[in-house]
Order: structure tokens, then C-alpha cells, then sequence
């Protein structure tokens, strides 16, 4: 494959690197096309197109196996860096005197996984805007947006709820421990869990209450750290989301427990909403369409 240099290559369609950040960060082509709301056979052609213009190969593929090769692993940080300044100027010309304060509420593991890149390129955009954000269980931060604690919430719900707000992710949940051996059958099966209310919590006892399999509560934690340092050492099972699954642990599938549905993050606003608390909603919404995983 030819260099840039001998390939005529002047510019790159910020499009084309669009697209190779979003396979990067989906880990593939069909979560790429799903987030891009394009087909799959577009986003390949869209690779194809950048890897000929820079004369170079971005990504080793197999039918089990995608990942950057060492050209891509150089290129992904500058991309990046390119499309936060892209979007941060569109930003800033489309409502450069914005100011004012929006009150967020999200569960922390959410927050912690996906919203700080999210909500850092805003605050770039829109440095008179001060965000407060507040992380809680999902149940709580209903009730507390019900009382007006907050301007915007994501919340976690089953997948197709009737209920309120607009689906911004989809969330694969998996049963995670430090061995296998922490699924033995001889013993009622220990949990580590979040406080009631927990939509995982709830989750993962109706799962194995259909199963007709026995369990235990070994270990409750508010914290999505706290939760982990149990996990690893070794005081129980939890249920996580898989993308945020810790190197060292281990998922346990293969039918020793039972599947898990995924859930939804939702991204529910006030009624009445500022200009600032409708641009945070619009561009998070767009943001999670980007990088859904």
C-alpha cells in the first residue's frame, strides 16, 4: 500500500476519521454502523476510503479479531483530538454566549464508563455553562428529578419500557467474578450488590429466582469501586455491565448462570428545560450515538 506522501494525500474528511474512532471505540463494524445510523457495508467502504488515502493499514481484522495496528493505535489520539475541536468549534459558533447551570443526575458505573469525555468536550464548548453532577442509584434519582433536584437524569430501565425519556444506550450485563469457583453449586451462590434500590441488584435475584438457583447477599456497596474491590477479592458474584468488565476478572458464562437481558440507559429532561439543559441533552444524545457500545 502506498504512503501518504507518494498517495497525492492533501486532506482528511473529518468523516472518514469519524468513522475510524467509532469502530475503534465499538470494537467493530456492526456497533460502529449502529451508532452512525449507517450500514456496514458503508462504514467499511469508509475505512477502505482512509486507510488508501494514508497509505496505510488501521486495523488487523479476522473473523474473531479486530484491533489497530500500530499505524492506527498512532493515528486514533490525533483523530480524536481533531473531532473534540471540530465539535467544540461548531459548538461555540452555534451558541457562543450560552451560559447559565445544568444539574445532571446519572448512576456512577454510567458516569464513570462514558460521560467524562462527554460532558468534557461541552464544557469546552461552552466554558459558561457550570454542570453539577450528581451520581445515585436509578430509583433515587427519579425521585429526586421528580422533586426537582435535577434538569436532566440517565436512568437505567428495561429494554422497550413505556415509560419516560429517550434510550441513549444499550447496556450487555454479565455475571462477573474472580474464579469460576465462585459459581459452585454446593452453596447457595454469593451476591455483591448495590443497595436496594438496584436495577442490576433486582436483576440478577429475578434471574436466578427463575432459575431456580439459591443465593445469598455476601456483600452490599453503594460504590461502583467499592463493589470491585469486593469482586476481586473474591467475596462474591456481580452483575456489570460487559464493556466495563475489570482486566483480571472473570465472566462467567457458558450456562452456569442464568443469561442476563441487557438493560437501556435513558436520558430523561425537564419539562420546561433552559437553553443550556437542552443543548447538555441534545449533545450527550448525540455523543452516545457516536460511541455506543
Amino acid at each position: 500500500m502506498p504512503n501518504a506522501a507518494t498517495s497525492g494525500l492533501r486532506n482528511v474528511d473529518l468523516d472518514l476519521l469519524r468513522c475510524f474512532v467509532t469502530i475503534s471505540d465499538a470494537g467493530g463494524f456492526t456497533r460502529a454502523s449502529e451508532r452512525l445510523l449507517r450500514t456496514q457495508s458503508t462504514i467499511s467502504l469508509q475505512l477502505k476510503r482512509l486507510e488508501d488515502g494514508l497509505g496505510r493499514r488501521l486495523f488487523d481484522r479476522s473473523p474473531r479479531l479486530l484491533r489497530l495496528t500500530p499505524d492506527g493505535e498512532t493515528l486514533l489520539p490525533d483523530a480524536r483530538a481533531l473531532l473534540a475541536m471540530h465539535d467544540a468549534m461548531i459548538a461555540r459558533l452555534s451558541e457562543p454566549a450560552m451560559e447559565g447551570v445544568v444539574r445532571l443526575g446519572t448512576p456512577e458505573d454510567f458516569a464513570t464508563a462514558h460521560l467524562p469525555g462527554v460532558l468534557a468536550r461541552f464544557a469546552a464548548a461552552h466554558p459558561s455553562v457550570a454542570l453539577e453532577v450528581t451520581c445515585d442509584l436509578t430509583l433515587n434519582l427519579m425521585a429526586r428529578f421528580r422533586a426537582g433536584e435535577f434538569d436532566l437524569v440517565l436512568v437505567k430501565r428495561e429494554p422497550m419500557a413505556e415509560a419516560a425519556g429517550m434510550r441513549v444506550w444499550r447496556e450487555p450485563l454479565v455475571w462477573v467474578a474472580k474464579g469460576a469457583t465462585a459459581t459452585s453449586d454446593t452453596t447457595p451462590l454469593p451476591l455483591v450488590v448495590s443497595p436496594d434500590p438496584c436495577v442490576y441488584r433486582k436483576r440478577a435475584t429475578d434471574a436466578l429466582d427463575r432459575a431456580s438457583r439459591s443465593w445469598r447477599i455476601a456483600y452490599t456497596c453503594g460504590s461502583l469501586a467499592g463493589t470491585l474491590a469486593a469482586v476481586k477479592a473474591g467475596l462474591g458474584v456481580a452483575v456489570l455491565p460487559k464493556e466495563m468488565v475489570p482486566q483480571g476478572f472473570v465472566i462467567i458464562d457458558g450456562g452456569l448462570l442464568p443469561d442476563l437481558q441487557d438493560t437501556e440507559i435513558a436520558l430523561i429532561s425537564a419539562a420546561t428545560s433552559s437553553l443550556p439543559v437542552k443543548r447538555l441533552a441534545t449533545h450527550i444524545m448525540r455523543s452516545l450515538e457516536q460511541a455506543e457500545a
